[in-house]
């Protein structure tokens, strides 16, 4: 998925919820998602309900997009797990230390990331990978 829509999304988180929940076959990327909805006990509903694909979330009512959120955890476990930005990895395990548990620290890097995604788009710049890096080592009291 290099660049799905949004229905595309959210057909995705609920899919490998529904499968994880049957005991399917999940890919690995469907098993990260599974992992992440896991540790999300606030979305089961959510993705439980066949009207969510279509659902609107606007932040002018005060609502946070839950499948924001669940596609900003999977990429970050994805940077995670190639560590890029270099040196996100080691930042990160410093934030697990700090925090004392791995998916406060994961919220730690989701804050960053959606402020570094929201500057790139605010600049119309591409993101700024140093400046992601320098935040989740602030978080981390690296800095």
């Amino acid at each position: 998925m290099f660049n799905p829509s949004r229905e595309q999304v959210r057909s995705f988180f609920i899919d490998a919820w529904r499968k994880h929940g049957a005991r399917e076959l999940l890919t690995p990327l469907e098993t990260i998602a599974a992992d992440i909805l896991e540790n999300h006990p606030e979305y089961h509903a959510l993705v439980t309900d066949p009207e969510a694909v279509d659902r609107d979330f606007s932040p002018e009512d005060g609502q946070v997009n839950p499948f924001l959120h669940l596609s900003l955890h999977l990429a970050i476990e994805e940077q995670l797990s190639i560590d890029q930005p270099p040196g996100l990895r080691s930042a990160f395990d410093a934030a697990c230390a700090k925090r004392g548990n791995r998916h406060d620290a994961l919220h730690d890097v989701l804050e960053c990331l959606g402020e570094t995604i929201f500057n790139a788009q605010r600049n119309n710049t591409a993101p700024d990978g140093m400046a992601y890096l320098d935040c989740v080592r602030r978080r981390a009291g690296l800095l």
